[in-house]
């Protein structure tokens, strides 16, 4: 590619599905090098890695756009890079339009959640589906918006509603790898341990009781059962780990220890 200027591509590349169903971002006539970086580091962290860049203002490649990507060169070196934005969209079925501005276009307005839905549903159907983000100064122009079927809106502070392309990017990346890429919502990391097992978390709820009984704590007598319940149920909900039950066992022996 001429290192002063973008390079002129009339036909879409051939490779662009060889990665499986995710959707093209297309920057339009973004302005610095490291905001293209920025966002193809954001695309790469959730599996996507086509993108398409429309007359990109400091010419195409880009050192400063490389630096910035920061391991996510390849999604650069696949990028495709046209002269205007119908060229990008001459291949695509769906188009959405990224946009924080209200317009005076009739479109549907949908939220990152519900377009990536779509956007799922409609690569499954072989459809090529592209977003669009709009260059850093002002964002996607009506006549940009106006070649797409919808517009995405997040739900942002109005009275501060503007966002750096990366962060758009990101956005949009994020919400379309959660309903892709399977995370469980809650883990617990254990450090190189296990759960203590019932025998386990037995055996310390039974140590704590003789401690405890040793000094007169549960009193009077007539509340002990209940005292003794309610601390075996705390037990059993602290999810131990064996880690925890060694721990707990060394604290008392010393403290006894201690006391003679």
């Amino acid at each position: 590619m001429p290192p002063n200027g973008p390079a002129r591509i009339t036909q879409p590349m051939t490779h662009e599905d060889e990665t499986g169903p995710q959707p093209t971002l297309v920057l339009v006539r973004p302005q610095m090098g490291e905001n293209i970086g920025a966002a193809a580091r954001a695309m790469l962290n959730f599996g996507l890695d086509r993108m398409r860049l429309v007359a990109p203002r400091d010419g195409w490649p880009n050192q400063k756009a490389v630096a910035m990507a920061s391991g996510a060169g390849r999604v650069l070196d696949r990028a495709g890079v046209y002269d205007d934005l119908p060229a990008a969209l001459a291949d695509c079925d769906y188009v959405y339009a990224t946009t924080a501005r209200s317009r005076e276009l009739s479109k549907p307005v949908r939220t990152p959640e519900r377009a990536m839905a779509e956007a799922r549903a409609m690569r499954a159907e072989g459809k090529r589906v592209a977003i669009l983000f709009g260059p850093e100064r002002a964002g996607l122009e009506n006549e940009d918006v106006s070649r797409a079927n919808a517009i995405i809106t997040v739900p942002v502070n109005p009275d501060f509603a503007s966002l750096n392309l990366g962060q758009s990017v990101l956005l949009m990346a994020y919400e379309w790898g959660r309903q892709s890429l399977h995370a469980e919502p809650e883990i617990m990391g254990l450090a190189r341990t296990d759960f203590a097992t019932q025998v386990e978390v037995e055996a310390l709820a039974n140590h704590f009781e003789e401690r405890l009984d040793a000094v007169g704590y549960f009193f009077p007598e007539t509340k002990a059962a209940g005292m003794k319940l309610v601390l075996r149920n705390m037990w059993t909900r602290l999810a131990l780990t064996r880690a925890d039950v060694q721990m707990f066992h060394g604290m008392l022996r010393q403290i006894f220890r201690k006391l003679g």
